[in-house]
């Protein structure tokens, strides 16, 4: 069956970091008044390259559902016929796509879970926690959620304020926040992801008194990870070792 296309207007555009070059894009779905997706799904956009040929990209969608909109978050890429499209593009501008695709979304019943991004990979953990915390509500059960996120530098840090707002007002979710080649000055968390994923398996064993490892069964905790293929090879690879089953890890990749 022919896959539906939309077009999507750009309604608004957010510069998140001038070193990177990455931005936030709203975009308003012209042909339906809701544009239905689970948190964690992604649209495949269209168009044609310089030779008049058609390709898709796919990225994922930055946002929890809202009526007739959704969000992407983008970093320019020297060279790449979507990033640079994206990023050029101005309000009120569309571009066409179709969607929404995948399965990198929230297990049900929902566990006590730890979240773990680098760089854009963070973009389906805003949608996660839009749709798990949103305004006014709470759709997370009381569950215990963490988000672990790595880059190089603070400038990469993207949607900092918005999860430290989070962790201020919801003391079931917590955002470890870790930098690997950062100045001295900064007097967070450094290193990779992976040391501070330990970290908060060990916390949360603490906790809840559950044991982790081989000889224990499953336990109550889910992961997900989303960022490039050599931390999410590593971070899985980790959590095989420590006893995790398969079936607790959850991951996409992109290269």
């Amino acid at each position: 069956m022919e896959r539906r296309h939309y077009r999507g207007q750009l309604a608004k555009r957010v510069l998140l970091s001038e070193a990177e070059q990455c931005f936030h894009l709203e975009f308003r779905v012209e042909e339906v008044e809701v544009f239905g997706f689970a948190p964690g799904q992604f649209i495949s956009l269209v168009a044609e390259d310089e030779r008049g040929k058609q390709q898709t990209r796919a990225y994922s969608i930055a946002s929890a559902p809202r009526a007739g909109g959704f969000d992407l978050c983008v970093n320019r890429v020297e060279g790449g016929l979507f990033s640079n499209l994206l990023c050029d593009m101005k309000v009120g501008e569309a571009v066409e796509f179709h969607g929404p695709h995948g399965m990198f979304v929230l297990k049900e019943p929902l566990t006590d879970s730890v979240l773990v991004a680098t760089g854009t990979g963070i973009a389906p953990f805003r949608g996660y926690v839009e749709w798990l915390f949103p305004e006014g509500g709470d759709r997370s059960e009381g569950r215990e959620i963490w988000l672990v996120y790595g880059t190089r530098h603070r400038t990469e840090l993207y949607y900092e304020e918005y999860f430290e707002k989070v962790a201020a007002e919801r003391k079931n979710f917590h955002y470890r926040k870790t930098l690997s080649r950062e100045n001295a000055d900064w007097m967070g968390l450094r290193g990779h992801v992976q040391e501070h994923v330990a970290r908060v398996v060990e916390e949360w064993s603490a906790r809840t008194g559950q044991a982790v490892g081989r000889e224990q069964p499953p336990f109550g905790l889910h992961a997900y990870i989303c960022g490039l293929n050599e931390m999410v090879a590593e971070t899985r690879e980790l959590l095989k070792e420590m006893g995790w089953n398969r079936k607790q890890i959850v991951f996409e990749r992109y290269d």
